[in-house]
């Protein structure tokens, strides 16, 4: 199997070494894992790309690149440029350091580079080690997605149907805030949403009077509803959530019928 693995923490980032050894383990003896991350952290940045200039990105190592830009731009610069003749089988993103689960997932550069995978008709995983009270100041904070991954990412890809559909799918992985040994089982839901926690900004001033703000994330211990990824990941379980880059409301078509 030909891996290419990508994150939004950036090259250097923990979490990368982390999924590194989860996709060597999956690739096999055989195969390969290829790297093309962002050379600096790119955290929150969803699913932007850098339309509007050019990008330099260069080769640090064998099979390893780093691209002045977004992860979705790593998986289109791993696509078209460093893999364009020898495609990747999975496009894997992450373990990014916090969790993806409810809101997050939509300001989220790991599953902005699952998305860009999942429209180039490329199968995908983002994977995301959530931290908390049990695990947050653990010496190997990555192992719980570590030593899980593996094997769940060998399962999804044996459930995954074929399918030719426009918006593919890609899978969003949460591993709960518990050490490797403490984790309850899987548990596939949908995306929750923790109600009285959002982002926000923090005002500050500049020693010279200039006026600035630091944008500030909510409280990550709040439950989400009962079944969906927040509130499985705080009970110690893995959330897998099917996802699609299609947006439309298809709750909403009947009602809004009567404006045509």
């Amino acid at each position: 199997m030909r891996i290419l693995i990508t994150n939004d923490d950036g090259i250097n980032a923990p979490g990368l070494i982390a999924l590194q050894d989860i996709a060597t383990d999956l690739a096999g003896a055989d195969g390969e894992v290829w790297t093309v991350a962002p050379a600096f952290e790119q955290s929150g940045v969803g699913h932007c790309i850098s339309y509007t200039h050019p990008m330099m990105f260069s080769q640090l190592g064998p099979r390893r690149y780093a691209a002045e830009g977004s992860p979705a731009d790593c998986v289109l610069v791993g696509l078209h440029e460093v893999l364009k003749d020898t495609p990747p089988d999975l496009i894997l993103s992450g373990v990014n350091r916090g969790n993806n689960s409810a809101e997050n997932a939509l300001y989220s550069g790991t599953l902005g580079a699952a998305m860009e995978a999942a429209l180039q008709g490329v199968p995908a995983m983002a994977l995301s080690q959530y931290f908390g009270p049990a695990n947050y100041k653990s010496d190997a904070p990555f192992d719980t997605a570590t030593r899980h991954a593996p094997a769940l990412v060998r399962k999804i890809l044996a459930a995954t149907p074929t399918e030719q559909a426009d918006y593919r799918l890609f899978y969003n992985i949460n591993f709960p805030p518990v050490l490797p040994d403490d984790v309850k089982g899987t548990r596939v839901v949908t995306q929750g949403f923790r109600r009285g926690s959002n982002f926000s900004v923090e005002p500050h001033f500049s020693p010279s009077g200039k006026r600035f703000v630091w944008i500030k994330g909510g409280n990550q211990q709040i439950m989400t509803e009962p079944g969906t990824d927040a509130a499985v990941n705080l009970d110690g379980y893995i959330s897998v959530t099917p996802m699609r880059a299609d947006l439309t409301a298809h709750d909403t078509l009947e009602a809004l019928k009567g404006i045509e």
